[in-house]
């Protein structure tokens, strides 16, 4: 089993000072049931890769008195997957050679070691057991881009379909010492399998692990419940410790600035107070996501008829848990619908609304893709008002968090300048006869502006 780790800054070379392991050489480590080594397979100018490889005994794994494998049948314990799988043994390997680099030391790159860097991480063999789409559920809200690979139950016979097994690779801006230690605890997760009896001192592992991500992450109590193996008492202890956890932060902010507001809350408020400036009945939602917007849409009375679309069917779905569309009356149902599209379509089921909303989406088109979307958005549906947001880049400096020339989110495309948005919002108002308005959303800088700027257009 194997798992890659990929860097490409300003000094790739550095990712040996983060993970305490040189370049140069390869480094073995004993485990209980096997030899772990370290080695990079690529070192250059432009990007570093550092694997980490086990090689498990099999007969170990059996003799082992302190290794649990769930044997269901006589053989089981003899002949299954874990000396091939990147599983809670993967995790238990990390944890005793990347032991440093989790905890955020280094002493010879502190800068680099505190700061969000560019990560591409790979992990094969991954057992997934549950939904489809599982690992996008539990990466994607930590800023991973996920993409996945599902092995096949054997190539030479296709028909059979695929496996429980899939090859992954993760691709975000975050500090290495979080990547590492969200892949600790999701690893078992997705297997839903520990190789080892939990036992009390489980809680802490947990909750050391997941310090800075997993009590906001969406999907909490379903990890605390995997990766606790389904105990319910260590579970629920977990989830309070994590609650008061966070009523704390949230309290300690609170007290700092009592008139701090989320830019997300903002930038929400700004495209609603633009709909009822035009008077909006009907809106498009493009890009909706899991329906942050379309919920205060549909709680707007003044709305009538609201459409929310996705170029992902699974974030349909889960706006649609999220709007508990289901449990809705049919004349309730009836004002909102979903559908599967892109803004790059000529889409007709899209044309005669009021008001169309991209919120935070063009920057995750590629630029080529951009004229498709003018012509799709401008020329094809027409909207009477088209409201657009998108980060302004050079309030980026202002992040203390965000390394220079990165970007908010790993799968921005681009970020632009409040020049270069008033640009490309000119250029398309110019050719597909509309007005254009520019404002601004979030706390004003007087050098770099807002953190949000928002585009307001009218056709003429």
């Amino acid at each position: 089993m194997l798992i890659t780790i990929s860097y490409s800054g300003p000094e790739p070379g550095d990712l040996g000072y983060l993970l305490h392991k040189h370049p140069g050489r390869v480094q073995s480590y004993d485990l209980s049931v096997g030899r772990a080594h370290v080695f990079y397979p690529e070192f250059s100018d432009e990007r570093c890769t550092a694997a980490l490889m086990l090689e498990l005994d099999a007969l170990e794994l059996v003799s082992n008195r302190h290794i649990r494998l769930d044997a269901r049948k006589s053989l089981d314990h003899y002949v299954n997957d874990r000396p091939y799988v990147s599983s809670s043994i993967m995790s238990m390997a990390m944890g005793k050679v990347f032991r440093t680099a989790m905890t955020g030391r280094c002493d010879s790159r502190p800068d680099l070691a505190a700061s969000a860097i560019p990560l591409e991480i790979t992990l094969s063999a991954v057992p997934v057991h549950g939904e489809v789409g599982l690992p996008a559920r539990l990466f994607e809200p930590l800023g991973w881009k996920v993409t996945e690979h599902r092995l096949p139950l054997d190539p030479a016979f296709p028909e059979w379909g695929d496996s429980n097994y899939v090859n992954l690779t993760l691709a975000g801006c975050l500090r290495l010492r979080d990547a590492l230690r969200q892949i600790y605890v999701l690893l078992p997760v997705m297997d839903d399998s520990k190789h080892y009896w939990v036992a009390d001192d489980e809680v802490g592992k947990l909750l050391r692990a997941g310090e800075r991500w997993l009590s906001t992450h969406p999907a909490r109590g379903f990890i605390s419940n995997r990766y606790l193996a389904h105990r319910r008492s260590m579970t629920t202890q977990a989830n309070l410790l994590m609650e008061n956890d966070q009523d704390a932060t949230q309290d300690k902010a609170a007290e700092a600035d009592q008139t701090s507001r989320p830019l997300k809350v903002l930038r929400t408020e700004a495209v609603m107070g633009a709909l009822h400036e035009e008077r909006a009945r009907s809106v498009v939602d493009m890009g909706c996501g899991e329906g942050a917007l379309l919920k205060i849409l549909f709680a707007d009375p003044t709305i009538s008829t609201i459409v929310g679309t996705d170029v992902s069917a699974q974030m349909l779905d889960r706006a649609e848990e999220r709007l508990r569309l289901r449990e809705l009356s049919e004349r309730q149902q009836e004002r909102l619908q979903l559908l599967q599209s892109s803004a790059t379509y000529l889409d007709d089921r899209l044309r005669g609304y009021d008001a169309m909303v991209l919120m935070e989406v063009i920057e995750h088109i590629d630029l080529e893709r951009l004229p498709a979307l003018a012509a799709a958005v401008f020329g094809h549906a027409q909207p009477k008002t088209v409201v657009v947001t998108t980060p302004n880049a050079e309030y980026n400096q202002l992040y203390p968090g965000l390394a220079c020339g990165s970007f908010r989110h790993a799968d921005h495309r681009f970020e632009w300048s409040r020049s270069d948005f008033q640009q490309w919002t000119s250029e398309q108002a110019a050719q597909w006869n509309y007005t254009v308005e520019h404002r601004g959303v979030g706390e004003h800088d007087d050098k770099f502006g807002t953190p949000t700027q928002l585009a307001l257009f009218r056709r003429v």
